[in-house]
């Protein structure tokens, strides 16, 4: 009597994950959660970096890459997931839902506002089990992420995940097996040197851009305009849109 669900950033910005979805499981249960725009892509895109899909650490620049991006140009090497560069496109909040709501029923959809998860994380979990008809009653643990770190440098971030794959299956690479055999053993079993070597493969991102922030908030209200009317609720307000002219 378990509820076996998956969680992906993409589905909801995907344009077909909603047909598909439906196709397979028409009685499905979607929960999708909304971030004010202008804070939710600047964390996306500080994890496309961590994620190597991303190498313009600035985030004002990435952005201006966009257009090019459409057109396949200017796309990181290792980027396995180039539809999260287009960054504007993951804010188009009336869009995505519509797509949802024309494939489920609207007992079938809920959506969250990342500021009440935040808020009143556990009242806001309790309230997703009660959707998925699940037992609610049940503790629900806390646990704080730091997201806002990012990689210092992307090559020694890149082999330092290579050895750790190493270190679980040689066969992934000859290379990185050959690397990892050469490595101390008293170096790769340290928790001690685990905890130096990430204070320095990562740092503290840089503060927002206050001024370009501005801009990207003049940018998207009216999308947030739009979702306020969608969803019956004062996003405009809620997130600081209704004192930007």
């Amino acid at each position: 009597e378990q509820r076996i669900g998956e969680a992906s950033p993409q589905y909801l910005r995907s344009s077909s994950a909603a047909n598909r979805i439906a196709a397979v499981r028409p009685d499905a249960r979607i929960v999708a959660i909304l971030r004010e725009p202008a804070s939710f892509l600047r964390s996306v895109h500080l994890q496309a970096i961590r994620n190597y899909d991303e190498t313009e650490k600035d985030f004002r620049k990435a952005i201006a890459l966009e257009e090019s991006r459409r057109q396949g140009k200017h796309i990181p090497r290792f980027s396995q997931v180039p539809s999260v560069l287009l960054y504007s496109d993951i804010v188009r909040y009336v869009e995505q839902l519509r797509r949802y709501h024309a494939m489920f029923p609207p007992e079938n959809v809920l959506v969250l506002i990342y500021d009440d998860f935040r808020a009143d994380n556990e009242g806001t979990v309790r309230k997703v089990l009660r959707f998925l008809e699940v037992d609610d009653t049940l503790p629900v643990p806390t646990v704080e992420l730091d997201s806002s770190r990012t990689v210092r440098y992307v090559f020694l971030d890149q082999l330092t995940r290579g050895l750790s794959i190493a270190r679980r299956s040689t066969a992934v690479s000859p290379v990185w097996g050959t690397v990892n055999a050469l490595t101390p053993r008293r170096l790769r079993d340290s928790n001690a040197f685990g905890a130096i070597w990430r204070r320095v493969r990562y740092t503290d991102a840089p503060p927002p851009d206050e001024e370009f922030t501005l801009e990207l908030r003049r940018r998207f209200k009216p999308e947030v305009e739009s979702v306020s009317d969608y969803l019956g609720r004062d996003l405009v307000t809620l997130w600081g849109y209704d004192s930007i002219d």
